[in-house]
């Protein structure tokens, strides 16, 4: 046997050992460490610049966070716009390293724009995992198990897998969990043991609401707000705001991971408005789907219209095709990948791609200065990888976001717009 299955039988032996020693309701316990003054944002973020390699892992150094986004606020304005790309052999799916910026041309509606910005794959990565973690989805894992493990291990376990197998030294994570809410369970670290504490926090807990609320938690990944205090830090504070990964210093390689359903139930927003959401930020997202064994035994069971429901909550075959729908819509248009996993054995697998598209990603940006008019607009991303002056689209690929939503032009400043980056 080799060593990567005998780490991963290793890992959920010893997840599944941990779970066993017992479970309390999720309710996060509060932490007591001072709270930051009242003008600094509750997250830090990785700055670049003041790296060494003497770093301290727990302690992040500041960034410059900005004013926060409006709760209705559901576009960045923008005088840049970036666009990370995986470049990929159509044959091998391998990533093609090594490319310069004169290698990319972006076109903007079928217009070519100029590449003020780029950055290689050596940059270090910061990803925000967020997991759902309801009622709702402990259903969906203990049904589709057959009963033979606790529901919410479909989600803690490749939650556990990438935490402790695809997080290097100079890399940063922050976990954010959701049911009714999404909560905040650290801020952006690379200490393994505030990691472990992670998992163990998932492991021993349960979830106490079936209400799951997709929605609402990417908007506050993606573009902030105020959410609840960091499980792990001592907060006096129940709430506290944040930026969102949007607000990530330049520099570093940016994503989000999400493990979930994708279903729905009461967010605050809508698919329109997570979507146009989605697309502003620019951060590509790669989603483990889950609940597709349950899908699987008892789809074709189950009404195709509102005619059943699960923990109270009306859920028919329709529902689950347009969460799958969803998902697919959120990391196509945002460069990412959609992974519906069915069985356990493909976690190595899925873990392992992604990791190898979030290394090879290419960070460009354009100036949009002359796109004010509050319209969508399509984004594509060419490679000329042999440098030969033609485009390589037939032997190669490339992953990239598709849309860009230009704000509308403010009469009163001759049709310029706000600064900031998309």
């Amino acid at each position: 046997m080799s060593n990567t299955p005998r780490r991963t039988l290793f890992l959920v032996s010893l997840l599944v050992f941990n779970f066993c020693l017992g479970s309390t309701s999720l309710v996060f316990p509060q932490s007591r460490r001072q709270p930051p003054s009242s003008d600094q944002k509750k997250n830090k973020r990785p700055d670049p610049t003041q790296q060494t390699d003497e770093q301290k892992p727990e302690t992040l150094p500041p960034d410059v966070a900005g004013k926060q986004q409006e709760a209705e606020k559901l576009s960045v304005t923008t005088n840049l716009v970036n666009v990370d790309a995986v470049v990929y052999n159509k044959k091998t799916g391998q990533p093609q390293l090594a490319l310069k910026q004169a290698n990319f041309a972006i076109f903007v509606d079928g217009v070519k724009k100029e590449i003020t910005n780029f950055a290689t794959p050596e940059a270090p990565i910061t990803v925000t995992l967020v997991v759902e973690y309801s009622k709702l989805a402990e259903t969906l894992g203990l049904y589709g198990s057959g009963g033979m493990e606790a529901g919410q291990m479909e989600v803690i376990r490749p939650t556990a897998m990438f935490l402790s197998q695809f997080i290097k030294p100079t890399d940063y994570v922050s976990v954010i969990a959701y049911d009714m809410r999404p909560t905040p369970l650290t801020d952006f670290t690379n200490d393994p043991t505030r990691i472990q504490q992670v998992i163990s926090l998932l492991l021993h807990n349960t979830p106490a609401f079936s209400d799951s609320n997709l929605y609402d938690a990417l908007k506050l990944t993606l573009v902030g707000g105020r959410g609840d205090a960091v499980v792990l830090e001592d907060s006096k504070q129940r709430t506290a705001e944040y930026s969102g990964m949007v607000s990530v210093p330049g520099g570093r390689r940016k994503a989000v991971l999400l493990v979930a359903s994708g279903l729905d139930t009461f967010s605050k927003i809508n698919m329109d408005q997570a979507r146009k959401i989605v697309q502003n930020s620019g951060i590509p997202i790669y989603i483990i789907g889950t609940g597709q064994m349950f899908q699987k035994k008892y789809g074709d069971s189950m009404d195709p219209g509102r005619g059943s429901s699960i923990r109270g909550i009306p859920i028919d075959r329709m529902t689950f095709l347009q969460a799958d729908n969803t998902m697919k819509t959120f990391a196509k248009e945002s460069g990412g990948a959609f992974y519906p996993v069915v069985f356990e054995g493909e976690l190595p697998e899925v873990l392992s791609s992604i990791n190898a598209l979030l290394r090879s990603q290419y960070s460009l940006g354009f100036k949009p200065d002359d796109i004010a008019d509050g319209k969508s607009h399509k984004i594509v991303v060419k490679v000329d990888v042999d440098g030969d002056g033609e485009y390589d689209d037939k032997a190669y690929a490339v992953r990239a976001r598709e849309v860009y939503n230009a704000p509308k032009a403010d009469a009163s400043s001759n049709g310029k717009t706000g600064g900031g980056k998309q």
